[in-house]
């Protein structure tokens, strides 16, 4: 038996299937990860992500440990409840973690880190917090409970309190709210509109229940990841790992270059990389044989080899669809090996 979130029970009374996900018992589908899937994109479904690391970070000097600690700058964010997509680096540049931070006030900043990476996380976060007045502590006190799709705010909303539904009127993408002990989110990872909320650990199941009745449904983490990688969203160990730089992981939007004087972990190695010339980008595939792309399947084009990093059927397209790094010459068309064939792919 594995860790488990304060919804497990939930799970359960909703007929889930119950696997390993990465020490944690998770739910990877309720019965069909296509309508799950095809729910999320139509209407509104939930996804448990409470096995997600939250990291508050408070001091004096919270904001100058965070602009050296990550490849994005944090000095961007200057409005409470503001948050920031970024890659925390090592020193050869390649991505200990992509995660979220969120903007209280200049010392008081939340950060969201993948449930997968935990400890590596948090170790290099304390080993890098060793030189600055700052105080690093996970928060253990919520659920997270992402709620996605075209209905996802309107049914939300019906069940906030009036004073949640206050603060998260004309809400932005990126921004967030800590209104009633909730703390409010408008991000997500399914391309779809909707929140991520941390919900007081105590109320986590009158919370889902509160949900289920005004029509949002259960979905478990199969049609979570066919539609982070049909929004084209890397997924951490599959599009980028410690090995893998920023630059190669389609994440060189998120790298702040500029100020200059700014140093943060990883920059002499990404910055001697940017210089040389990249060899390698990142795309989309859409299969136009039959067939299913897969993780590690080889490429081949007139450009040379490359590697799918992420591939699935796409339950929206009917089409097989992969994310893959290859060389950056790689043209419009290309060859994946699947089981020894060479089938036809298209690069989008």
């Amino acid at each position: 038996m594995g860790n488990q979130t304060p919804f497990y029970d939930c799970h359960l009374k909703a007929g889930a299937k119950i696997v390993d996900f990465g020490g944690w018992d998770m739910p990877i589908n309720y019965g069909s990860q296509i309508e799950e899937h095809h729910t999320v994109r139509q209407q509104a479904g939930m996804f448990d992500v409470s096995h997600m690391t939250v990291v508050d970070v408070k001091g004096v000097e919270a904001k100058a440990y965070l602009q050296y600690l990550l490849a994005n700058d944090v000095a961007k964010l200057s409005k409470s409840g503001k948050a920031l997509y970024s890659g925390m680096l090592n020193e050869q540049g390649g991505v200990i973690d992509d995660l979220i931070v969120y903007y209280i006030d200049e010392t008081n900043y939340r950060v969201v880190v993948n449930a997968s990476t935990r400890d590596k996380d948090l170790a290099w976060m304390a080993e890098v917090a060793a030189d600055f007045n700052v105080a690093i502590a996970e928060n253990t006190s919520y659920a997270m409970l992402a709620v996605q799709g075209p209905q996802a705010i309107e049914l939300t909303h019906k069940v906030f309190t009036e004073a949640q539904q206050q603060a998260v009127a004309d809400m932005a993408v990126f921004m967030s709210a800590d209104v009633e002990g909730y703390f409010i989110a408008r991000t997500g990872y399914t391309g779809e509109d909707g929140y991520e909320i941390m919900v007081p650990a105590g109320e986590a199941e009158s919370f889902w229940d509160k949900l289920v009745a005004v029509g949002v449904k259960p979905c478990g983490l199969g049609a979570r990841d066919t539609l982070r990688l049909e929004a084209g969203m890397n997924l951490y160990g599959n599009e980028m790992d410690d090995s893998v730089s920023p630059l190669e992981a389609a994440m060189g939007w998120t790298i702040a270059w500029e100020p200059e004087e700014r140093n943060f972990v990883g920059r002499d190695a990404i910055q001697a990389e940017r210089d040389a010339g990249v060899e390698q980008t990142f795309v989309g595939l859409v299969l136009l044989d039959k067939g299913v792309l897969r993780g590690h399947q080889k490429i081949y084009c007139d450009a040379g080899e490359g590697e799918i990093t992420s591939g699935t059927f796409s339950p929206t397209l009917s089409q097989s669809i992969a994310l893959a790094r290859v060389p950056k010459e790689i043209g419009t068309h290309c060859e994946v090996d699947i089981r020894g064939r060479r089938l036809a792919a298209q690069v989008v």
